[in-house]
């Protein structure tokens, strides 16, 4: 079976390692100034040390399954480039949208959330900084079976879920406390719930998510889910404030942005959640204005 890894960032990396070392044949797609240094091989540093080859290359290829690891922005783009060249497709992505576009072009595709966790040290390097679980649901075509088995084969641990839209919306509630919390105040995970002034804030933009989600028919503690996940992840640095730190498009639209708009539509206040999305997409306009190397690479 060939697998690609449609995005070789962090956590694509992490998968496409996992599964390469399980014996998969994998290719990973990557470009830029990662392309270039995963042709000379992949360092994996944090709960693993090691260095291998890999099989990279700059646009997609034909594959049975493609495990798509791309930020929310580009996910159009990997639907566009995976049609007609994959039998299944995984979305392991932030945000809210990503199935349902990679869904217009290609016939089965698998829902996916993880905790696994991992940054990019480096074009090349990744530190692989926690072994969680992913979760994995039909979205369209019934494979999550197929691709459970395969990570399973490569020992990550892998849950079935009935109902991954919900899952999903979960994952982004959480996120869109901590994302741009973190981005916007330039601090670690932990921090949030240690500072008084912080915590009050995150505790408002997540009681605004969670009315959003019982409108939605989900009953959803997200107070206690922000704090269980900022106190297991508190030396972590946020994948939005790496992206800010490294001068990249944010994932904002996709996970707060979602969020807002979905709130409109059910007639919902999300104040909170509103200031941040302007904060945050200001913030990214700030970083274009005065940097140049302001990008969208994955």
């Amino acid at each position: 079976m060939k697998i690609q890894i449609f995005g070789a960032g962090a956590i694509g990396c992490l998968f496409g390692y996992m599964l390469q070392k399980a014996g998969y044949d994998v290719i990973f797609i990557a470009r830029g100034r990662q392309l270039d240094a995963l042709k000379k091989g992949l360092k994996i540093t944090g709960l693993v040390d090691d260095e291998i080859e890999i099989n990279v290359c700059g646009k997609a290829c034909k594959a049975d399954l493609t495990f798509v690891t791309v930020k929310s922005y580009d996910t159009a783009v990997a639907a566009r480039e995976l049609e007609g060249r994959t039998a299944i497709v995984c979305s392991v992505q932030n945000g809210i949208g990503n199935e349902d576009i990679l869904a217009e072009k290609i016939d089965c595709v698998v829902g996916g959330v993880t905790t696994y966790a991992a940054n990019i040290v480096e074009y090349g390097k990744i530190c692989y900084t926690g072994k969680g679980v992913t979760f994995l649901g039909d979205w369209k075509g019934e494979g999550e079976k197929t691709v459970a088995e395969i990570l399973k084969r490569a020992k990550m641990n892998v849950e079935i879920e009935e109902n991954i839209r919900r899952k999903k919306w979960e994952k982004a509630i959480v996120n869109s406390v901590i994302n741009p919390l973190t981005a916007l105040l330039r601090i670690e995970n932990g921090k949030i719930v240690e500072i008084e002034e912080i915590w009050s804030i995150a505790q408002t933009i997540a009681r605004e998510g969670e009315r959003v989600m019982k409108a939605m028919g989900y009953d959803f503690d997200a107070v206690s889910a922000v704090r269980e996940v900022a106190i297991k992840t508190a030396k972590n640095r946020s994948s939005m404030l790496q992206d800010v730190e490294k001068c990249r498009k944010t994932e904002i639209e996709a996970i707060t942005g979602e969020i807002v708009r979905k709130a409109e539509k059910l007639n919902i206040s999300t104040p909170v959640n509103e200031l941040m999305l302007r904060l945050v997409r200001g913030l990214e306009r700030s970083i274009a204005f005065s940097n140049r190397d302001f990008n969208f690479e994955y």
